[in-house]
């Protein structure tokens, strides 16, 4: 009897790029993972070189795939990414310059050259997005003006997991939902938007062919599978932004479910019927995309940049040596609401429901006694306040479902005070993936519709056997919270925006 197939979803993610086997029925059989090579040249930029990136996820594969005695097994394969960050590449597949990191704050000028030529309202109704400067047409417009050489060599650009896909297969490839990370997409149309593409001094013809999900690329090269540990009979299919392709596995992509996925950064996504054309969406810096598999689904989405990052950056201050179990054993012992002490997440910005690039973290209501634990947990409850504040803020919008049930994936669902904090902030119960992994198994599904080995994605979801974990708001927990919400947190990025812009003035 010949052996189950397995699938393999690769998670290249802002701190980790991280390759895991599957069961056909999403049982976890191996994992490989490698640090995400990044490098910071000057303060607020961030860059990747391709090569690393490549030789990295190379290094994961192989160590997952070591793990089962017949990789032959390996039927099929997919790659999600962070969303923004792009790979410029010349006619011989060669990158032409550094990848500029989907959080890099370089491209501001850009931004504002974009709003003043078309209009912040006009963008928005185009591409769905309110204009900041992670986009990936920010930085193309960026390298044009400050690497002229780099850009007049490139003669193609592929977001991360495209490209990762193409250095697998040789076939190059976007989808929609980094397509909706853009700020060159159409999004009623779902192609390119041409027109703007050329208005900007760009050649559409540097963007690869936008692909369903699950479209099969083809097989893993000869070379590629020599580098991984791969076979040449796995086939690979295109998946998209790490976010949405972890809503998939979480069954997250239906109306009137708010999907929290809890990494490095926060997302929190709300399904459409179809692209809303309030324009309030766009002052508040709220998003649209698309995903298609089998029919296209529209969705708006908030966020913030640093979510499970505030949590690193914490750990950081104590040289990382303190082990999470720790932590959150220290923070449990400090009462709701940590005696007043209270803090704001805006390490990289502010995104929505007020963009300001220019908003920065802050710590206030401090007092003599606030020590480690008291500290960590403002940390977790101003990541679940800024939550609910994009949460609120989304829900009085016109035309949106009412809130049927919350689903959370993503790695700081490993932790179960912040979890417990997030669930006493919303009031409202939180369904949790067990398995932290859902943009991987995500991404494994999609390479399965690659291989064939699923009819349809109806059939993939009805075969999954991964568990999830209610957690309840904690009754004694809920009250002190709102209180705290709305009497000083609401208030407290207006009341300190005058100083960080203060500060950003004195820095520039």
């Amino acid at each position: 009897m010949a052996a189950a197939p397995l699938l393999c979803g690769i998670d290249a993610g802002t701190t980790r790029i991280r390759a895991l086997l599957f069961t056909t029925r999403g049982r976890l059989v191996a994992e490989g993972s490698r640090p995400t090579p990044v490098e910071r040249p000057r303060p607020g930029w961030a860059e990747h070189d391709p090569e690393a990136l490549w030789h990295a996820t190379c290094e994961a594969l192989r160590e997952a795939v070591a793990k089962v005695p017949d990789p032959g097994r390996i039927l099929g394969l997919a790659v999600a990414s962070v969303g923004e960050a792009l790979v410029a590449l010349d006619r011989d597949g060669r990158p032409t310059c550094r990848t500029i990191a989907w959080y890099d704050e370089r491209p501001k000028r850009e931004v504002a050259f974009l709003e003043a030529e078309f209009g912040k309202q006009r963008l928005h109704a185009l591409t769905g997005l309110a204009a900041d400067p992670t986009f990936s047409l920010c930085k193309l417009l960026w390298l044009k003006a400050n690497q002229p050489d780099a850009i007049a060599r490139t003669t193609s650009w592929l977001n991360v997991c495209h490209y990762l896909a193409w250095r697998l297969t040789g076939v190059p490839g976007a989808d929609l939902t980094l397509a909706s990370r853009s700020l060159a997409l159409d999004l009623g149309r779902r192609v390119w938007a041409e027109d703007l593409i050329r208005a900007v001094g760009l050649d559409p013809a540097l963007f690869a062919p936008i692909r369903r999900w699950g479209t099969r690329l083809g097989n893993v090269t000869a070379q590629a599978a020599a580098a991984t540990g791969l076979t040449t009979g796995c086939a690979v299919g295109v998946a998209g932004h790490d976010h949405l392709v972890g809503a998939l596995a979480a069954r997250a992509l239906a109306p009137g479910v708010l999907f929290n996925s809890m990494g490095t950064a926060e997302a929190l996504t709300f399904v459409l019927e179809q692209p809303s054309a309030e324009p309030s969406l766009c002052a508040r810096g709220y998003n649209q995309g698309v995903v298609e598999v089998e029919r296209p689904v529209h969705y708006v989405f908030g966020g913030f940049p640093t979510s499970g990052a505030c949590i690193e950056w914490f750990r950081g201050l104590f040289g990382a040596a303190v082990p999470h179990a720790q932590l959150i054993a220290e923070g449990a012992s400090v009462p709701a609401g940590c005696h007043g002490a209270t803090f704001l997440p805006d390490l990289r910005g502010r995104v929505s429901p007020v963009p300001d690039p220019d908003a920065r973290g802050a710590w206030f209501g401090l007092g003599a006694d606030c020590d480690r634990a008291t500290l960590y947990r403002a940390v977790l409850e101003g990541l679940a306040f800024e939550a609910r504040l994009t949460v609120d803020d989304l829900i009085a919008l016109p035309g949106l479902h009412p809130i049927t049930s919350v689903r959370a994936i993503g790695g700081n669902t490993r932790n179960p005070l912040l979890i417990r904090i997030k669930a006493s902030v919303y009031d409202r119960p939180i369904i949790a993936a067990e398995m932290a992994e859902a943009t991987a198994l995500g991404a494994a599904l999609l390479g399965g519709l690659a291989a064939g080995v699923f009819p349809d994605l109806t059939t993939a979801l009805d075969g999954l056997e991964t568990e999830v974990a209610t957690v309840a708001p904690e009754p004694d927990w809920v009250a002190p919270y709102d209180a705290l919400y709305r009497t000083v947190y609401r208030p407290a990025y207006a009341a300190l925006r005058p100083l960080h812009h203060a500060l950003s003035a004195l820095r520039a």
